[in-house]
């Protein structure tokens, strides 16, 4: 029983630990191929983060889920992390904490601060919703360790959020990595393919160590690897091609660099609800807290 709760004890401070991947302000320095064992071009005029092979590595567990994180910091070193640990005291966690979600409209209003729990938006930003719904915007990027961590939950509220809450994700283009991965989310999702593929990117990327980016971010080559793994998980090639350059991932391209830009978002994860609240694991104190914020905060601008 000991081994157990000191098991869980480090599965939550390990959880804590996995708060953001932030962007790199300009004139910060990315990974170098020397320390990072792989080359970084960067085609955005603000320095970002490198591609994932450069960011982090994964060691999978037997049942596939990853059980440690090596993740390179600011000075250069390596931060080795465990997340797997005991598989059973992790899955009884994710469950607590998906269940916890699904009851935070009822949380006393004390339990969360403004200017500390969330930020409030002045003015606050139009949402694309029709009336008596409100708007979540999770912003994440696939290559986010942090994002990955968090996904299962976010999965879980997802399917038992209340109907009133319209949840959409934005995935980050601060830099080519960033837009070439948004681009096979918008493709997928242009296809119908993209509940069904969400998770096995997280894991392709994260589990299997495979970028599903070019390593010199070459376009061309980035389509390749991607059609190559999409077609892997039974979605036509020729389909998948053809929506890639499609008119309607443009235009969703163009939209979320526009989202991503208007609310000034500067790492991810990051939630923002009904263009009004803009909150993230850190101001939350954690993931187990990440969704029922979120969720009490939508109650908030739910018409009653």
């Amino acid at each position: 029983m000991r081994q157990a709760r000191t098991r869980t004890a480090t599965l939550l401070a390990v959880c804590l630990a996995l708060t953001a991947c932030a962007r790199q302000p300009a004139g910060q320095q990315a990974p170098t191929a020397e320390s990072a064992g792989t080359a970084a071009p960067i085609s955005n005029p603000v320095s970002a983060p490198a591609p994932v092979a450069a960011q982090q590595r994964t060691a999978a567990t037997p049942t596939g889920e990853p059980a440690t994180i090596t993740r390179i910091n600011e000075d250069g070193s390596e931060t080795v992390e465990d997340t797997a640990g005991d598989n059973g005291v992790r899955n009884a966690l994710l469950a607590a904490v998906a269940s916890s979600a699904t009851a935070a409209p009822a949380a006393a209003p004390s339990q969360w601060q403004e200017g500390t729990s969330y930020t409030r938006l002045v003015p606050a930003q139009p949402t694309s919703v029709a009336p008596g719904q409100v708007e979540v915007l999770e912003f994440f990027w696939y290559a986010c360790p942090h994002c990955y961590a968090l996904d299962p939950l976010v999965e879980a509220w997802r399917k038992t959020k209340p109907a009133y809450i319209s949840f959409s994700r934005v995935p980050v283009m601060w830099n080519e990595n960033h837009r070439q991965l948004a681009r096979l989310f918008y493709t997928l999702d242009s296809l119908g393919k993209l509940d069904a593929l969400h998770s096995a990117i997280f894991k392709e990327i994260h589990v299997k160590n495979d970028p599903l980016v070019d390593p010199s971010l070459d376009e061309a080559a980035t389509e390749r690897l991607q059609t190559a793994f999409v077609q892997s998980q039974g979605v036509a090639a020729d389909a998948f091609r053809t929506a890639y350059h499609s008119f309607a991932v443009e235009t969703a391209l163009q939209r979320a660099d526009q989202l991503t830009m208007r609310y000034r978002v500067s790492g991810v994860p990051t939630f923002v609800v009904n263009g009004k609240y803009v909150a993230d694991v850190g101001t939350a104190q954690g993931e187990e807290h990440m969704l029922p914020l979120v969720s009490y905060l939508a109650a908030q601008e739910h018409p009653h």
